[in-house]
């Protein structure tokens, strides 16, 4: 129902079947709703939902909408979280209402704020942006082996850590055992400087990255150096056991078969594994990589969830979802032609 409110202030533009004002309570609260950018958001929203916007003072109103009236019903929907949250809205909010309302997917927008992760003291919660990372988080809860397979930027690994924190902070499990194959990318690792560790630094710092955005620094340092969270190699984990653990596989794809074998044969008792890999985008020579052979063998094995990913679920600069595109489109090509 389109709103009948009056409030001074500014004569709306001419509205050419868009819905009426939107009040908020304030400017400031207007300015929440949009996580603190009115000008870039609303244009943003604008370009996703193909609506033409009016903001002023403390009302929004959709002045070119769509039949069923979506930017009306986006404008309100924002209106709802920002009181219901009570503060400004961060980035990722408004940008998972803009994903759900510009999908389609808005009746299910609450089903994912409500399974939002909560991680380290002092950091938002993370939330799904798309039904293949919902489906994912809810596999991690509930299987003790997953794996999530897909293309770059699509929240394999970032989900995964923000599980793993979430649930080590709960006290379910003992610690975070972080690991990934050290493939030396054309350069021999017994040339390069320094010592063992530092040789191999470089090929786990996206794990770091990844663990700082869920913990303090000085926190998630602390935890490593007592062995609460580790980042090791792949090659390290041969002869270990790992019980109470949360142990993640990032690079998945780099692993060879024996490796992913000796892999998964590590978890030990009340542990949880996830398995994170691109096949595309292997290192390894090609028919070595353990990831395809360990889906197809494990597909139908109890207890463990296959989830994919496309590129509908990157979340990256939205280049990125058109880069993916582009590739998959010229790969379909060329094995046209080569057929």
């Amino acid at each position: 129902m389109q709103s009948t409110e009056q409030e001074p202030g500014g004569a709306p533009p001419e509205n050419r079947g868009g819905g009426g004002r939107v009040y908020f309570d304030s400017p400031g609260a207007l300015e929440s709703a949009f996580a603190g950018n009115l000008t870039s958001n609303l244009s943003a929203a604008e370009y996703s939902l193909g609506v033409k916007f009016a903001a002023r003072e403390s009302w929004a109103m959709s002045v070119e909408d769509t039949p069923d009236k979506r930017g009306d019903g986006f404008l309100r929907e924002l209106r709802r979280l920002q009181k219901e949250r009570g503060r400004c809205l961060d980035q990722s909010e408004f940008d998972l209402a803009l994903d759900a309302w510009r999908e389609g997917r808005e009746q299910d927008l609450g089903t994912y704020f409500a399974e939002r992760v909560t991680v380290g003291p002092g950091r938002k919660d993370v939330s799904a942006r798309s039904p293949n990372q919902l489906a994912y988080l809810r596999a991690i809860r509930s299987k003790d082996l997953v794996f999530g397979v897909g293309p770059a930027g699509t929240g394999k690994t970032y989900l995964a850590m923000a599980m793993a924190v979430s649930l080590l902070v709960a006290g379910k499990y003992n610690r975070i055992v972080l690991t990934r194959p050290a493939v030396e990318a054309g350069e021999n690792l017994g040339f390069l400087p320094g010592t063992l560790q530092e040789k191999i630094n470089p090929y786990l710092r996206p794990l770091h990255d990844a663990l700082h955005e869920m913990m303090d620094y000085a926190a998630a340092e602390e935890l490593m150096s007592r062995g609460v969270i580790e980042v090791a190699p792949l090659a390290f984990m041969r002869g270990r056991t790992l019980n109470r653990a949360f142990v993640i596989l990032d690079e998945a794809q780099n692993a060879s078969r024996e490796q992913m074998f000796m892999f998964l044969t590590r978890l030990g008792f009340h542990s949880k594994c996830v398995v994170c890999g691109d096949p595309s985008q292997a290192d390894v020579p090609h028919g070595k990589s353990g990831l395809p052979q360990a889906l197809d063998c494990l597909a139908d094995i109890g207890g463990v969830q296959i989830c994919r990913f496309d590129a509908r679920d990157v979340v990256r600069h939205p280049l990125v979802e058109k880069i993916i595109r582009a590739y998959e489109a010229d790969e379909r090509n060329r094995e046209r032609t080569a057929t």
